[in-house]
């Protein structure tokens, strides 16, 4: 039986279920505000931990069917997922055992027309990093999917749009952003007065050339996810997605190719906990109220506390666990890129939610005047940066229009 038939019989199956977890120690509820410091204990901590897939032997050989065939491509992002990939050290040998790399733009010289050149559904799994910004992205992700039987949506821009989708954000789009970078930006201001003055260059999509057309991609002006564009079988998030997330997706793909194991169910998040970030972080909470929002920079962090009880602004109440809150444990408040978990809809309006929980209200008097809100929150110079600092492309708000006809 060839490896594409054990995909069609094994892989399209539900996944078996996985053996009941042991219950994590119970915890004591969160003390009113006054009471004594709610410290969560170490067994529960290390529950919430994610651990490292076991990969088994580290030179397998290549699977019973010969090698599959994987494909990595790099759309609207800065190439620290790609960079990621190395993170499982010496496994990279265990890809070169089991898979034949037929495209990597980072690492290998593949083109464009060998893929295209490929039968439909011949590219065992392709991982696609970053958001859909131009053609070229859009071009390149519909012919993987077309050649591919497993689509994995990998890292921040690629799950949740990431920084690029705060582009959806300017209200004149992709020529606003274009006219600010080459005719704003202080060195590109002074080129076009020293070389173009009065005729300003902006890149164009096509230049006719003595020895051809030269083209360039085309800027959308709505910066999209993956899943918004073509179907995708399974989700890594992260930014970059950290080792033992990787772990689990690399077991994954392996069990299926050496084993026959049955993917999980499509949709799947792959590296991630049910529980959130808080859960994973081992600094003490005291809910102390927040009269003021800080940055790190700005005080002596304390390293055991947790660091909103210490007025900065954290978004790790709302954000899936899968990190073991690396960030927080140094002292650098999460930022939300393992996107939300999945009881919730918009990230960042349930990250305001939290933090606007322990703004100063009495308990005696459950109103806040809106002056002191407004005081607080104006110490936060970009709150829609913040809160959807990686999911912007997949909020409600998605973006920023201006109307036509109106004042």
């Amino acid at each position: 039986m060839s490896f594409f038939d054990r995909f069609k019989k094994k892989g399209k199956e539900a996944a078996p279920k996985a053996a009941a977890a042991k219950p994590a120690k119970k915890e004591s509820k969160p003390p009113a505000q006054g009471a004594a410091c709610y410290t969560k204990s170490p067994e529960s901590i290390a529950a919430a931990q994610l651990k490292m897939a076991d990969l088994g032997d580290l030179l397998p050989g290549a699977p019973p069917n010969g090698k599959i065939n994987l494909a990595i491509y790099w759309a609207a992002a800065c190439g620290g997922c790609d960079v990621s990939i190395l993170d499982i050290n010496e496994r990279i040998l265990t890809v070169g055992d089991i898979a034949n790399v037929v495209m990597w733009p980072i690492a290998a010289d593949g083109k464009e027309h060998d893929i295209a050149e490929m039968e439909d559904g011949s590219i065992t799994v392709s991982i696609i990093s970053g958001a859909v910004r131009n053609t070229e992205n859009e071009h390149m992700v519909k012919l993987l999917r077309k050649k591919s039987l497993i689509v994995v949506s990998y890292g921040a821009c690629a799950c949740f749009g990431g920084s690029p989708a705060l582009a959806n954000l300017v209200p004149g789009g992709k020529d606003e952003i274009l006219e600010y970078a080459y005719n704003k930006v202080p060195t590109t201001a002074n080129f076009q007065a020293d070389y173009h003055k009065g005729e300003p260059v902006l890149p164009q999509v096509e230049y006719k050339a003595p020895e051809g057309v030269l083209t360039l991609p085309m800027l959308f002006d709505t910066v999209k996810t993956l899943d918004q564009v073509i179907d995708v079988d399974y989700y890594v998030p992260g930014c970059p997605p950290l080792q033992e997330s990787i772990s689990h997706l690399l077991k994954a793909v392996a069990d299926f190719a050496y084993k026959g194991i049955a993917l999980p169910p499509k949709g799947t998040n792959i590296g991630v906990v049910a529980k959130t970030l808080c859960e994973q972080c081992p600094r003490r909470k005291e809910n102390r109220r927040i009269t003021r929002i800080v940055e790190p920079h700005e005080i002596d962090v304390d390293p055991e506390l947790c660091l909103m009880d210490q007025g900065m602004l954290c978004l790790g109440p709302a954000t899936v666990g899968g990190c073991n809150a690396k960030c927080t444990r140094v002292g650098q408040p999460c930022r939300g890129c393992y996107g939300p978990t999945a009881a919730v809809q918009e990230h960042g309006a349930s990250a305001m939610t939290a933090i606007a929980s322990l703004f100063p209200v009495l308990d005696d008097d459950a109103t806040m005047g809106e002056d002191k809100i407004i005081d607080i929150m104006s110490t936060v110079k970009d709150p829609l940066g913040y809160f959807y600092a990686f999911t912007m492309g997949k909020s409600l708000i998605k973006k920023s229009v201006v109307e036509k006809g109106g004042k």
